[in-house]
């Protein structure tokens, strides 16, 4: 898909002169909206850690619907590669962090198969990820009232091809999966069939499975036992960027 998607991208430079690694920032909100809390202080969370983030604006709400989500994620990935001179990134340490529907969304442009190598992600890390779409109502367990990432009266199968854990390969790159034991909103359920299909696939992929937390905490400060989401995830960005 070809359009400009710099204005769609908030940079959150990383100090210093060196290339650095790259986080693309997708926050959740049902594909209706973009939740804030998960978008500037991530990235400034991140900025902490020693990497350059970028908060995307993808495409929400009745009328945009895949694969207008995916392509743009994808756009971004392209985007950050070929201008990584001008960002300060390393174009081979360029990652996404989604929560939700931005953790489905982080999930499907790391695994679609037809994605380019330019578009896909080096890694992915996803919190409380909407991963199985066919997991969603009216098919399965899930509280999205209607799909809003398909469109009306989406099909079975439809819905399948956007389920992260019926579409991964095996060029899936490392993956990172944190949950709330207690998420009745996306069940760890969904985290938990994205994991066993990428060990069976041989893909990296470790899945942190908190005792509580719910849906939807963010960077979870207010929570000590929320909180320690974020150590876990900058050791993993260290083992793996």
């Amino acid at each position: 898909m070809d359009f400009d998607v710099a204005p769609l991208l908030t940079p959150y430079p990383c100090p210093g002169g060196d290339p650095a690694p790259g986080v693309v920032v997708l926050p959740g909100g049902g594909y209706t909206h973009l939740a804030g809390h998960e978008g500037k202080p991530v990235a400034e969370w991140l900025n902490s850690l020693g990497y350059a983030a970028f908060v995307l604006e993808y495409p929400v709400g009745p009328d945009d619907i895949h694969p207008l989500p995916l392509n743009t994620a994808r756009a971004a990935l392209r985007h950050l590669r070929a201008n990584a001179a001008h960002n300060r990134i390393d174009p081979r340490r360029l990652g996404v962090l989604g929560f939700s529907a931005g953790g489905h969304l982080a999930a499907h442009v790391a695994t679609a198969p037809e994605t380019s190598p330019d578009a896909r992600p080096d890694f992915a890390v996803l919190v409380y990820p909407a991963s199985s779409w066919g997991s969603i109502e009216p098919f399965g367990p899930g509280t999205p009232p209607r799909d809003t990432l398909l469109g009306p009266e989406p099909t079975r199968a439809q819905r399948d091809a956007v389920s992260i854990e019926l579409i991964a390969t095996e060029d899936t790159p490392p993956v990172l999966a944190i949950h709330a034991a207690d998420d009745f909103v996306i069940p760890v359920r969904h985290s938990l069939l994205l994991t066993e299909t990428l060990a069976r696939l041989r893909v990296p992929v470790e899945l942190h499975v908190l005792s509580r937390g719910g849906h939807g905490f963010g960077l979870g400060e207010d929570d000590p036992e929320v909180h320690r989401w974020t150590a876990l995830c900058a050791d993993w960005l260290r083992r793996y960027t």
